[in-house]
């Protein structure tokens, strides 16, 4: 008897062998959603550590933050912003269009975020000339979301279509920004991405699984090819 694989058998094994491996990543996937979902805090927020973000210039702004919504409900959840000034001075933090942005601080002296490295934690800017003293923030009305005051200030804002950029500055819109920040935000769709990717992972894993093992076993013969089969003798 021949023992060795057929085409189709060999093909069974290489699928299964592939869908194996997707499995792997896909855990692998499903497990970094699942530990994300772990690192919560109470209020059920992905916040990072507060780092100290500092201009001698009259505002510190991100550059535009593109969100975009082509696909209904890609885009949803909230962004919080903890932000802590000097002491002595009541800071803004403030989110609205980038273009209104752009306008509100067209002649004043500001840097832009451009970069930001984890570990260790290091800020780069971009910094604009100008000559103006900019109105103080909290007088314009081109804010979606802002907060201002001293001691830690919480900004809040659910997310939206558009282009965007959070600025921060002294409440009086003084020079010399000096504050501490935190991001965070709730990502609803974390929970069902890690319980997505555990389940596809398994199911693909089952389906490698099944391939290779079918084809590994050998073929069961059939009853047609099975020998000592008897003739009956005419009789005489």
């Amino acid at each position: 008897m021949n023992s060795n694989p057929t085409p189709g058998r060999i093909a069974a094994i290489v699928a299964g062998g592939v869908l194996a491996s997707l499995a792997v990543v896909v855990l692998a996937v499903g497990a970094g959603f699942t530990w994300l979902e772990d690192r919560k805090d109470a209020d059920g927020y992905y916040m990072t550590s507060a780092e100290r973000f500092a201009t001698p210039t009259y505002a510190l702004a991100t550059e535009s933050l593109d969100i975009d919504d082509d696909v209904p409900g890609a885009v949803s959840g909230t962004v919080r912003f903890d932000v802590r000034g000097d002491a002595a001075k009541p800071v803004f933090v403030g989110i609205a269009r980038t273009r209104d942005v752009d306008a509100y601080l067209a002649d004043t002296a500001h840097a832009t975020l451009t970069d930001v490295q984890v570990d260790p934690f290091a800020a780069d800017y971009r910094s604009s000339p100008g000559f103006a003293a900019p109105a103080a923030p909290a007088t314009r009305d081109i804010w979606a979301a802002s907060r201002t005051g001293t001691g830690q200030q919480r900004l809040e804002w659910d997310v939206q279509d558009g282009d965007w950029s959070v600025v921060v500055m002294n409440a009086d819109g003084s020079a010399r920004v000096d504050a501490d920040v935190a991001v965070g935000t709730d990502l609803p769709i974390v929970g069902t991405l890690a319980t997505v990717g555990l389940i596809a992972g398994v199911l693909l894993f089952a389906g490698g699984a099944g391939l290779i093992v079918g084809g590994l076993l050998p073929p069961r013969r059939s009853s047609a090819g099975r020998s000592g089969a008897s003739v009956a003798q005419p009789s005489r």
